[in-house]
C-alpha cells in the first residue's frame, strides 16, 4: 500500500512505440554504396498534424485486475539533454474509468541526473479516488558518504479487494474497501562504498479503512466486521537495513545483485515504549541481473519477510503477495492475481524473467528498447514462523512487454496467469 495508484495509468511501452513512429523515420541513415561514399540523404517526410504538434499525444490505457481498464488520452512532453538522456517528462492525462468516472492527473518527472531525480504526481476523478505523491532522491549512485530519500503521499484508492487472511482464503470471498491513506516517509542512507550502503528509514502512515463502492462486490464490513484494520489505524515505522548492491544501473540494470538485510519495529506513535508496539519485522530481499545473451537479461528476484511478533495488527501491515510490483518490505508480486491477493504475518517470493531486446530505435533525441518478457512468479503467505516457506506455493506465468529508455525510463504491460485466470498491468518501472 506505499504507492498511489496513480502511476499505474502511463500506458509506458506505448509511449515508446509511438515515440518510434514519430520519429524513427527522420532517424534512419543510408548505409554506405560498394565504393563507399555516402549516398545523399533522403527527402524529408512530409510534415503532418501529428508531427507539428508540440506534445506527444498517446493514447492512455491502464489496467490491473482490481481497478479494470481506464482509457484516455495523454499529451507528453520530453525533454533531454545533449547526450539524449530524457531529463523532464510532463505528462497530464484526461481518462474515463468504468467505476469511478471521468479524472483528470498531472504528473512531473525530473531526471536531473542519475544521481537525483525527483517527481510530483496528482489526480482527481469524479467518484471516490484522489491522489497525490511527491518523491525526491539524492544520492542513488552512492558516490558521497550520504543518499537521501523523501516521499509524501496522500491517496484515496476505491479499488482494494480483501479476501481473508491466509495462503488459501477463497476468491468467492472477495470484499471491496475505499482506501484513503496519508503517508509521510524519509531515507538516510551512510555509503561505506558504492556497494556497501547502511540504510535508516522513517515512515509515518495513517490508513483509513472506509466501505466499499464497488457494485456487485460485497464491502469489508459484511464480510470481516471483525478484522483489525477497519477505521483509521496509524503506524511509525523504523527500520534499518543493510544493502549491498552492484547494479550498473538502478532503473533499468543489467548486470549486477543488489541484497537487502533489514529488521525494523512499529508502533502506533512517534514517542512510545514497548507498549505501544504493533510488530515488528525482519526480511531480506535479493535480485540479480544476468545478461546471458547480448540482448538478453535473465532477471530474478526473492523475498522473505517475517513478523516475529505482533500486537492488534491491522490487516494491512500484514506480508501480502499479489499484483505487478515489489516493495522492499513490502508487498510483492504475484501477476496473476490483484495487489494484496493473500495476507499473513510472513511471506516467501520469487520471481524470474527474461527480458530479450527485440527491437531498438533511436526517437525524440533518445534511444529506446522494447523488451519481450517471459516471466514465472512464485510466492506463499504462511502465519508460523516454523512453516517451510516453499512448500504451497501459488503459481504463476505470463509474458511481458517494456519500452526502455536508458538510463531513467521504463514503461511496462505484462500479462500473468494463474489458478484465478487472467491478469493484466501496466504501469512505469521493472515490477523488480
Amino acid at each position: 500500500m506505499l504507492r498511489p495508484f496513480a502511476s499505474k495509468l502511463i500506458g509506458g511501452v506505448a509511449l515508446a512505440l509511438l515515440l518510434g513512429t514519430r520519429a524513427l523515420a527522420q532517424t534512419q541513415v543510408p548505409a554506405p554504396d560498394a565504393s563507399g561514399a555516402q549516398p545523399s540523404a533522403p527527402p524529408p517526410v512530409e510534415s503532418s498534424w501529428y508531427n507539428r504538434l508540440p506534445f506527444i499525444p498517446v493514447p492512455d490505457i491502464g489496467s490491473d485486475p482490481d481497478s479494470g481498464t481506464t482509457v484516455g488520452i495523454l499529451p507528453v512532453w520530453l525533454k533531454t539533454d545533449d547526450q539524449h538522456a530524457i531529463r523532464r517528462i510532463i505528462a497530464p492525462d484526461f481518462v474515463y474509468n468504468p467505476f469511478f468516472g471521468y479524472g483528470i492527473d498531472a504528473r512531473l518527472y525530473a531526471y536531473d541526473s542519475e544521481d537525483e531525480q525527483w517527481s510530483i504526481e496528482g489526480g482527481v476523478k469524479e467518484r471516490v479516488e484522489r491522489d497525490f505523491d511527491a518523491e525526491w532522491q539524492r544520492g542513488r549512485l552512492r558516490e558521497g558518504p550520504w543518499s537521501y530519500t523523501a516521499s509524501l503521499i496522500y491517496s484515496r484508492d476505491g479499488t482494494p479487494r480483501f479476501f481473508g487472511i491466509g495462503n488459501n482464503s477463497p476468491a468467492i470471498a472477495e470484499t471491496n474497501y475505499t482506501n484513503s491513506q496519508e503517508l509521510a516517509q524519509i531515507q538516510v542512507g551512510h555509503n561505506f562504498s558504492p556497494v556497501w550502503q547502511l540504510l535508516y528509514t522513517l515512515r509515518v502512515r495513517t490508513v483509513h479503512v472506509l466501505p466499499g463502492t464497488l457494485a456487485r462486490i460485497a464491502s469489508i464490513q459484511s464480510r470481516f466486521a471483525d478484522i483489525l484494520g477497519i477505521g483509521t489505524n496509524s503506524e511509525v515505522l523504523n527500520r534499518i537495513s543493510l544493502v549491498y548492491d552492484t547494479r550498473d544501473n538502478l532503473t533499468a540494470p543489467r548486470r549486477g545483485m543488489q541484497w537487502v538485510i533489514y529488521g525494523g519495529l512499529a508502533t502506533r506513535t512517534v514517542v512510545h515504549d514497548n507498549t505501544d508496539a504493533v510488530y515488528d519485522e525482519t526480511g531480506i530481499d535479493g535480485r540479480s541481473y544476468l545478461p546471458i545473451a547480448p540482448q538478453t537479461i535473465l532477471a530474478t528476484h526473492v523475498a522473505l519477510r517475517y513478523l516475529p511478533s505482533v500486537r492488534r495488527l491491522p490487516f494491512w501491515a500484514l506480508s501480502s503477495i499479489g499484483g505487478g510490483e515489489s516493495v522492499i518490505g513490502g508487498e510483492q508480486p504475484l501477476r496473476g492475481y490483484g495487489a494484496g491477493r493473500f495476507y499473513d504475518r510472513n511471506a516467501f517470493s520469487a520471481s524470474a524473467e527474461l527480458r530479450h531486446t527485440v527491437w531498438s530505435f533511436d526517437a525524440m533525441s533518445t534511444h529506446v528498447d522494447i523488451e519481450l518478457t517471459p516471466f514465472v512468479d512464485v510466492g506463499q503467505v504462511f502465519a508460523r514462523t516454523g512453516t517451510w516457506p516453499i512448500q504451497d506455493l501459488h503459481k504463476v506465468g505470463g509474458i511481458g512487454f517494456r519500452g526502455v529508455a536508458r538510463p531513467s525510463v521504463v514503461g511496462f504491460v505484462d500479462v500473468g496467469y494463474g489458478n484465478e485466470g487472467v491478469a493484466v498491468f501496466t504501469g512505469i518501472n521493472y515490477p523488480f
